[in-house]
């Protein structure tokens, strides 16, 4: 429990250094921020905690295994010479994913399938028979990366996605990443030391980020397992210690998390995936479209994720802007806002100079998260009194 070895956690593009000062606070050692990732080290209970704790990792990748290969047969010999024996039982049941970034291999799927035939055949050829392969309930699971010739074989830590944190009950339409959902957040620095808002909550998944980030509950608190529960070197006390500890940090937030949406159908999911995640006393929403929407008294964050063109159809999606951008100059002002969104030329639209513009994916779609500083009169004016 007590070794240190190297490990990788995944994330989303922009959240590196976000997801780099999560790990700093766990404990992890010899950080190196990477491309959509970073490489640490710690023992086995850095990994119990990088697992239950992060808000913006995706897996949590133990290497154990690096080569060289320029073909299928190199990738093959480099899999079969892995002493499969020490992760898996021969009988038993492996999922393998592969993510490839090369000239010399062309299909993720084929990789997959050769690093299968490869650890059969090892064990076949030790034990007189082979594992199976398995998308559920597999006893370990395998990450093949490939980057032109160099290739990395990782335990993968976490099994099933962390976005997928076990709270939400219905996605509803365009649903945003939890992953990303907590990484706004953080971006945007929130101190917890004010109300937070979102005038478009969808199925309220930054709400219900943003109601775990201020009262400290471990991001993978509503989820039923990882995949490393099936790892030999597995403690099931260590990992109950764990947990314990980090379930002893969750308090009360003071000030109020709300939320509103036109959608009276979002606002029936929300309301679902709140009550899932027992933050019903904890959080507030109404059916309002933004125009009619109310902040809390008193200081207050914004975060939104409005419409955009491709993730949902709107009209005149230029007039839904300017419209976002008149409730923000004349009902959010002494306020900060921050507003994701794929469509650049609409948030100029909001006719508010951003303070910083930051640049992201919400899935496929390269986006921008824009803080705007709504202050009462004009910004110089503010200035001036301050």
């Amino acid at each position: 429990m007590n070794k240190d070895f190297k490990m990788v956690a995944k994330t989303m593009f922009g959240l590196e250094h976000v997801l780099a000062n999560e790990l700093n606070a766990l404990g992890a050692k010899n950080m190196e921020i990477l491309h959509r990732a970073v490489a640490f080290e710690g023992d086995m209970k850095i990994l119990y905690k990088a697992n239950y704790c992060l808000r913006t990792a995706l897996c949590v990748l133990k290497p154990i295994a690096t080569f060289k290969a320029e073909s299928t047969d190199d990738l093959y010999k480099g899999i079969y010479n892995i002493k499969w024996e020490k992760h898996l039982n021969p009988d038993g049941f492996l999922y393998i994913d592969s993510a490839i970034y090369s000239n010399f291999f062309t299909h993720s799927l084929y990789a997959s399938q050769r690093a299968k035939d490869a650890i059969c055949d090892r064990l076949r050829k030790m034990f007189n028979t082979r594992p199976s392969i398995a998308k559920e309930n597999y006893d370990l699971r395998i990450n093949i990366y490939i980057y032109n010739d160099d290739v990395t074989v990782s335990l993968d830590s976490s099994g099933e996605s962390l976005f997928k944190r076990g709270y939400r009950v219905d996605a509803g339409e365009a649903p945003m990443n939890e992953i990303l959902a907590a990484g706004l957040i953080q971006l945007a620095e929130w101190k917890k030391d004010c109300n937070f808002f979102d005038p478009m909550c969808g199925s309220g998944t930054l709400l219900i980020e943003a109601a775990m980030y201020a009262c400290n509950i471990p991001a993978q608190y509503y989820r039923k397992g990882f995949a490393f529960q099936n790892w030999g070197s597995y403690s099931k006390p260590e990992f109950r210690q764990i947990k314990m500890e980090a379930d002893s940090q969750i308090c009360d937030f003071e000030y109020q998390i709300c939320g509103s949406d036109k959608s009276k159908r979002a606002i029936d999911k929300t309301n679902a995936n709140i009550a899932n995640a027992l933050l019903h006393k904890d959080i507030s929403v109404e059916c309002k479209p933004i125009i009619e929407s109310t902040l809390p008294k008193g200081k207050t964050l914004i975060i939104t994720n409005p419409p955009y063109g491709e993730r949902i159809e709107v009209r005149d999606i230029i007039e839904f802007y300017e419209q976002m951008g008149n409730v923000f100059k004349t009902k959010y002002e002494g306020n900060e806002a921050w507003v994701i969104s794929s469509d650049l030329f609409a948030l100029k639209k909001i006719g508010l100079k951003p303070s910083k513009k930051i640049e992201l994916y919400n899935g496929s779609l390269e986006c921008r998260f824009c803080k705007y500083e709504l202050y009462h009169g004009s910004r110089k004016a503010s200035k001036q009194n301050s």
